[in-house]
């Protein structure tokens, strides 16, 4: 089943030296329970991309489908709810609420919709993250790997067909970024989820099973051409 798809995706921003065509056509389509990557330098339009199918930003022109609906045509509201219920975040700043604990950060989905929170679920996705024990802290207290498993705890609460990660691993070592790259994974296989994630860090890239690779608005690349 395909799960995320785009038809001539274009994004473009005029500026006073001309057109910048941050997406310039990009058709792909991504099947469900694929863990992948996708990767080129700075300002390539690989986050532009990200942002399209998360229904962030609007398309110049193209299509885009999640779960089979479009995103063209709807609301800002409408995009808003069926964001929150279908897609997860991570970014590389992490975006906790300062003002809120661990676990309200956690929460914070679900209650942003109303939705009563599964305690069950909520107590394995925290104990898989390892962060049982810092439930009751605020995110100062904590490292930068654990805001970051705090981030995606976020974005497993809401059961996301699909999680969208933005240089996930920016802000920490080595180390530490493979293994927010690993829980990653690993959430995929046991919660069967659809996983994309932007980089430009090529040793984290070869740990999904599927590469994207975009230069100049364009896809200059794909692992799951034959």
């Amino acid at each position: 089943m395909q799960i995320l798809e785009t038809k001539e995706v274009k994004k473009y921003y005029p500026t006073p030296s001309g057109i910048v065509r941050a997406l310039d056509g990009v058709s792909l389509s991504v099947t469900e329970g694929t863990f992948g990557a996708i990767v080129g330098s700075s300002g390539s339009g690989k986050t532009t991309l990200l942002h399209m199918l998360g229904g962030l930003d609007e398309p110049t022109d193209g299509q885009i489908w999640v779960r089979g609906t479009a995103l063209k045509g709807m609301s800002g509201e409408e995009k808003i709810v069926f964001r929150r219920r279908n897609i997860g975040f991570v970014f590389q700043n992490y975006n906790l609420v300062s003002t809120l604990s661990v676990r309200e950060n956690i929460m914070l989905p679900l209650l942003l919709d109303g939705m009563k929170v599964d305690r069950k679920f909520l107590k394995e996705i925290t104990e898989s993250l390892k962060l049982t024990e810092k439930l009751d802290h605020m995110p100062h207290m904590l490292s930068g790997g654990q805001q970051q498993r705090v981030a995606i705890a976020r974005a497993l609460i809401t059961k996301p067909a699909v999680i969208l990660a933005d240089e996930p691993t920016g802000n920490l070592d080595s180390v530490t970024g493979m293994e927010v790259i690993g829980l990653l994974k690993t959430s995929a296989e046991r919660y069967h989820q659809t996983i994309l994630l932007v980089t430009h860090n090529e040793e984290i890239a070869q740990m999904a099973e599927r590469i994207i690779r975009i230069e100049d608005g364009k896809v200059t690349g794909d692992s799951d051409e034959k």
